[in-house]
C-alpha cells in the first residue's frame, strides 16, 4: 500500500509543528512555508493542490489574531472562511480526506456549562464569525459524500513553542512580581500535542465524519491557568520572581480589547471520547508535560 500524501497547512505554527512531527511516520508530509504557499491566495492554493495532489489535508492554519481580525477582516475571511471551503471542494473532487481545526469562539460564550457539538452558534467577534463560516462550508460541501471529513473545535491552544498564553506568562513572570489576569473567562487549555494525537486517531480509526470537540478535560480561568503555570514552573526548578498568589484576578470589563471575548469556553468531549474510545487528559496534566518540554529547551 502506498503511503498517503498529506498536506499540512501552517506547518510552522504550534499545531502544525506537532502535526508534522506526528504524521511523519504515517505518510509523505507536505508542509509548505508561507513563502512557498500564500494560503490567503485562492489561485495559488488551487495551483499548488493541482500540482502536488495530496490525498489527505490537515488544516490547522488560521488567522488567529483575534483583535486584529476586527480591522483586518478581508485577510481574516480569506484564511478562516474561504480556505477551508476551497480545501473541502478539492477533497470532494479528488476523494481526499480532510481534518479541519476550529474554535470555541464560534459559540456565544454565555452560560456556565459545557456545550455539546449541536449547541447553537453565535460568535461574539469577527474571528469567531470567520471560523464558523469555514466550518459551515466544510460541512455543507462534504455532506452526502463518502469523503472522510472531521472538524475539531478546540480552545485555548498552547505549546512549548510559538506565540501563546503559556510563553507570554513565562516571559512576564521573569519581568514582574505581580500580574493582573482575567478571571471570569473559563475554558480548557489544550496542548497542540494533544490535538495532533487526536488527529492521528481520527486518521487511523476513521470514526463517523462530522464535528467534534477536541479539548482537554476540566476547566479553569485565565487567572487559574497563569497561577498553575507558575506553580509548575517553580516545581521544575525554574527561578521566577513571581509567585502564583501574586497573580490577581480581574474582570473582562476591566481589560478592554478591540474584540469581545466569550466568558464561557467550556466544551463537552463525550462525543469524541466515545468515537475514538479514549479518555482525554486533564488540562493540568497536559500543562505539566508541555512545561517539561519547554524547560528542557532552557537548559
Amino acid at each position: 500500500m502506498s503511503r498517503p500524501r498529506i498536506l499540512i497547512t501552517g506547518g510552522q505554527g504550534q499545531v502544525g509543528f506537532e502535526l508534522v512531527r506526528s504524521f511523519g511516520l504515517i505518510g509523505e508530509v507536505l508542509a509548505p512555508s508561507r513563502a512557498e504557499l500564500d494560503l490567503a491566495d485562492a489561485s495559488a492554493v488551487k495551483t499548488w493542490l493541482a500540482e502536488h495532489r495530496p490525498n489527505w489535508i490537515l488544516n490547522p492554519a488560521a488567522f488567529t489574531a483575534v483583535d486584529k481580525a476586527e480591522s483586518e477582516r478581508e485577510l481574516c475571511w480569506q484564511v478562516n472562511a474561504e480556505l477551508p471551503q476551497l480545501l473541502a471542494e478539492y477533497g470532494v473532487a479528488n476523494n481526499a480526506g480532510l481534518i479541519h481545526f476550529s474554535s470555541d469562539y464560534v459559540y456565544p460564550g454565555d452560560g456556565d456549562r459545557p456545550r455539546a457539538e449541536d449547541a447553537p452558534t453565535a460568535p461574539v467577534n469577527y474571528y469567531g464569525k470567520s471560523k464558523l463560516a469555514g466550518d459551515e462550508a466544510v460541512l455543507r460541501i462534504c455532506a452526502e459524500t463518502t469523503v472522510p471529513h472531521y472538524i475539531l473545535r478546540t480552545s485555548w491552544v498552547y505549546s512549548a513553542r510559538g506565540h501563546n498564553f503559556l510563553r507570554t506568562m513565562l516571559r512576564l513572570g521573569r519581568e514582574r512580581s505581580h500580574l493582573n489576569v482575567v478571571a471570569d473567562q473559563v475554558g480548557a487549555p489544550t496542548s497542540a500535542r494533544c490535538l495532533a494525537q487526536l488527529a492521528v486517531l481520527m486518521f487511523t480509526r476513521r470514526p463517523e465524519s462530522g464535528l467534534y470537540h477536541a479539548v482537554s478535560r476540566g476547566e479553569v480561568s485565565w487567572q487559574g491557568f497563569a497561577q498553575a503555570i507558575f506553580r509548575h514552573a517553580h516545581a521544575l526548578g525554574y527561578i521566577l520572581p513571581i509567585e502564583p498568589e501574586q497573580v490577581a484576578g480581574i474582570a473582562t470589563r476591566d481589560y478592554p480589547t478591540p474584540a469581545q471575548r466569550p466568558l464561557n469556553s467550556r466544551l463537552a468531549v463525550a462525543k469524541i471520547e466515545q468515537a475514538l474510545a479514549v479518555q482525554l487528559p486533564q488540562w493540568e496534566t497536559e500543562l505539566q508535560q508541555v512545561l517539561m518540554e519547554w524547560h528542557s529547551t532552557q537548559l
